[in-house]
């Protein structure tokens, strides 16, 4: 696969406007990336902006806390799909999983799943809240509910992605799901690391530079 398309071109802070959505669309349309990751208000307009290129509109549900209740990420996604999302990355409760209510966990990532009716659902457990035994019975719960990815992190929170997380999620869901690493990936060594780990997807707001540093290889 080609190093462009690991990557989903990313900008996700509260901050961003029509000019930081342009520019993302554009540098991603340049590099052909696999997507460019946006907040739900700004997927019409990516979905615009994007039209008749290849690269796809990522979009976040329940971000970055995950603490909003079921039907309204449910909602959530599938009016992000109408307007225009390509795949969906969706927050688990992370409350719910440092419970231990692995039920509600399984049944709100199924409920996310069946909303996005075949659109491509990742899964956001946010590792750096988690001990081992919890990440990887999330992981199990998103392959269960039929996900497609796992996702270590939002970026949000006190921590990123790193090569033992990628490594543990890989093992665990095998060849069920695949594994999209995010948050501080800011340069090619750890863009090969997470990849060498596992990774099937780059989440990253440093995309132009990667490949920049790639290109000069």
């Amino acid at each position: 696969m080609e190093n462009s398309k690991y990557i989903d071109h990313t900008i996700l802070k509260a901050t961003a406007t029509y000019d930081d959505i342009s520019k993302l669309c554009n540098e991603a349309t340049h590099y052909h990336f696999a997507s460019v990751c946006v907040n739900p208000s700004n997927v019409s307009l990516a979905h615009k902006l994007l039209d008749g290129t290849d690269v796809l509109i990522c979009t976040v549900i329940g971000f970055p806390l995950g603490a909003n209740t079921m039907d309204v990420k449910v909602y959530e996604t599938t009016k992000a799909i109408a307007d225009g999302a390509d795949e969906v990355d969706m927050v688990i409760n992370i409350g719910q999983a440092k419970a231990h209510n692995w039920d509600y966990v399984y049944e709100e990532i199924k409920a996310v799943v069946e909303a996005a009716n075949g659109v491509l659902v990742k899964v956001i457990i946010e590792t750096c809240y988690l001990s081992d035994e919890e990440k990887v019975m999330a992981c199990k719960m998103a392959a269960k509910a039929g996900a497609d990815f796992v996702k270590t992190s939002t970026g949000f929170g006190s921590g990123g992605a790193t090569v033992e997380d990628v490594r543990l999620m890989k093992k665990t869901v095998g060849d069920a799901c695949k594994v999209k690493a995010s948050g501080g990936i800011r340069d090619v060594a750890a863009f090969k690391a997470m990849i060498e780990a596992g990774a099937e997807r780059i989440g990253c707001s440093c995309g132009t530079k990667i490949m920049e540093e790639l290109n000069n290889e």
